[in-house]
């Protein structure tokens, strides 16, 4: 029985397993004892796998705790960024990068001038118990990034995997593996005979079986104070297991899939984990219905992922949501694939695209030399359709709205609409004055002066004097941006009978009669607003010297 630690989290969420969480690691028992077999025997092993199916995980808390120091020689777990430039000491900045990560602790600028050949030529040599030469293994994580980077670098590109096929040549103990999501194997294909010199297989990693997955649920809590029932752990996965498809009419149909996606269950586990009282030490059927909510789980993990991307990009969050309801889910109620456009995809542009890539909302496929697009797993379609009140929507139109960006505004409160029910037309209203300022913004007054007419009406109907105020001041101050101060004041003035406290409306009053050359109307507008602000503002306007 392994030692309990209270202070042990057993579930890392959306990170990757590190190495030194191996004892934490289950679920992957045959494929990390395959990959390090097929590492140790093979010159080169393609470990391809869909984004998020656990790939780093599997490499560092599964595959190099079983390799044995002394039968092989592991060099450190490489990465090579997507962003790399031209190094600033010279060199091929691939090279610099793996060789970086193989050797942290030398100066950039010696690395700067070896090759991959020339840097393993000076490592010493390493024996078994017979005098034997070690095999030497080298693994790039994330190895996808190699092949979209920089176009500007594709000349070095090619000459870093050239280097990479000679130094296995040169030196035949070196071993390969590379790391990547699957939509990008078709890259690797070319240079798979010469990396692996005739020595090469790959190895596809899938997303949990049921039996694993109940493993990767139950086990980890070995190293806590805590246990899970064997009725809680299968309803935690009954539940990652089964998806809802809504269709535009209501229609739903419901079925179960025969695996479960490892980073869903990272993230429901872990969120159970956290929202446990702290007494509970042994996690019953009932506890997983009360704290796992697993809908709730996956939809707050899906709204934090779009916020940090909307965040990073400078768009509205519900911008990005309303584009990934629209555009990923049929009518239907099931996924829908869409291709990548030269700069954009459906819209949006593509570096925010990529991003949900990255962070696991999306997954990509190359067909036929186009990537299309997709929600990762079925299981995200009831999230992604979710959507938040029309008030958030609303409120990011009404942001949208102040930065001059008209078509999220619009975007925005039709979304509004939409998600609102039968009762609320208040909803409409406020959207109507949206449409009403982006219509007013592109010069569309006619339109404009429609919306505001709509919102004054419905809000009257609803007996909002605020809204039928703002809807009919707006109005009038349309009016006056045509040059009809007389129908402004008109417009206005019935504005102030719904609601005669309305502040914006008095000034509106007031600017209004200042047009109309009626200053002593204005004056006495003037003169009852509580505002000395306001009163200095107009009086400017009538004299702006």
């Amino acid at each position: 029985m392994p030692e309990t630690d209270p202070e042990v989290r057993p579930y890392v969420g959306l990170r990757p397993y590190r190495r030194e969480e191996s004892g934490l690691f289950y679920g992957r028992d045959r494929e990390a004892r395959e990959v390090a077999t097929l590492w140790q025997a093979t010159g080169l092993v393609v470990v391809y796998g869909a984004s998020g199916v656990g790939k780093t995980s599997l490499l560092h808390a599964g595959v190099l705790p079983l390799l044995d120091p002394e039968r092989a020689h592991v060099l450190p777990v490489a990465r090579i960024g997507p962003h790399l430039a031209p190094s600033d000491f010279g060199g091929n900045p691939y090279v610099v990068a793996l060789l970086s990560s193989w050797a942290a602790e030398l100066d950039p600028r010696r690395l700067a001038s070896m090759t991959i050949s020339d840097f393993l030529a000076l490592q010493p040599e390493r024996t078994d118990l017979y005098g034997d030469p070690l095999p030497t293994l080298a693994a790039i994580d994330q190895a996808e990034e190699i092949f979209h980077g920089s176009p500007l670098l594709e000349r070095e590109r090619k000459e870093f995997l050239d280097q990479l096929a000679r130094a296995v040549r040169e030196h035949p103990g070196l071993h390969i593996l590379l790391s990547l999501r699957e939509e990008y194997l078709f890259l690797v294909l070319p240079y798979e005979r010469p990396i692996g010199q005739g020595s090469r297989t790959r190895f596809h990693l899938r997303a949990l079986t049921l039996g694993k997955a109940a493993e990767a649920v139950r086990k980890p809590l070995l190293h806590t104070y805590r246990t899970i029932t064997q009725e809680a752990a299968d309803l935690l996965i009954d539940e990652l297991r089964t998806v809802n498809f809504v269709n535009e009419i209501g229609e739903t149909s419901t079925i179960q899939l025969d695996t479960v996606e490892p980073i869903q269950l990272q993230v429901v586990c872990s969120a159970l984990w956290e929202s446990l009282p702290p007494e509970v030490t042994e996690i019953t059927e009932d506890h997983a219905r009360l704290y796992a909510q697993v809908e709730e789980f996956l939809f707050e993990f899906y709204k934090r992922t779009v916020t940090e991307v909307a965040r990073e990009h400078h768009v509205p969050v519900n911008e990005i949501r309303f584009w990934m309801r629209n555009v990923f889910i049929t009518e239907h109620g099931t996924r829908n694939a869409v291709y990548e456009g030269l700069r954009t995809t459906q819209g949006m542009p593509n570096e925010i695209v990529r991003a949900l890539e990255e962070r696991h909302l999306l997954r990509a496929e190359q067909r036929l030399g186009i990537r299309w697009y997709e929600l990762t797993h079925d299981r995200l379609i009831g999230p992604v359709a979710r959507s938040d009140s029309p008030e958030s929507s609303l409120r990011e139109a009404r942001l949208a709205l102040g930065e001059e960006d008209w078509d999220s505004a619009r975007r925005l409160a039709e979304a509004a609409v939409r998600v609102a029910d039968p009762g609320e037309s208040w909803v409409r209203a406020e959207a109507a004055e949206i449409f009403a300022g982006v219509a007013a913004a592109r010069g569309d007054i006619h339109a404009a002066r429609r919306y505001c007419e709509e919102a004054a009406g419905i809000f009257a109907e609803r007996q909002r004097f605020d809204g039928v105020a703002r809807a009919l001041t707006t109005d009038g101050l349309l009016w006056l941006a045509q040059g009809d101060p007389a129908r402004a004041v008109e417009r206005i003035s019935a504005a102030l009978n719904w609601a005669p406290n309305d502040l914006s409306a008095q000034v509106a009053l007031a600017q209004a009669l200042l047009r109309s050359s009626t200053p002593r109307a204005a004056d006495a507008v003037l003169d009852g607003l509580p505002s000395d602000l306001a009163q200095q503002t107009l009086k400017k306007l009538r004299d702006p010297t």
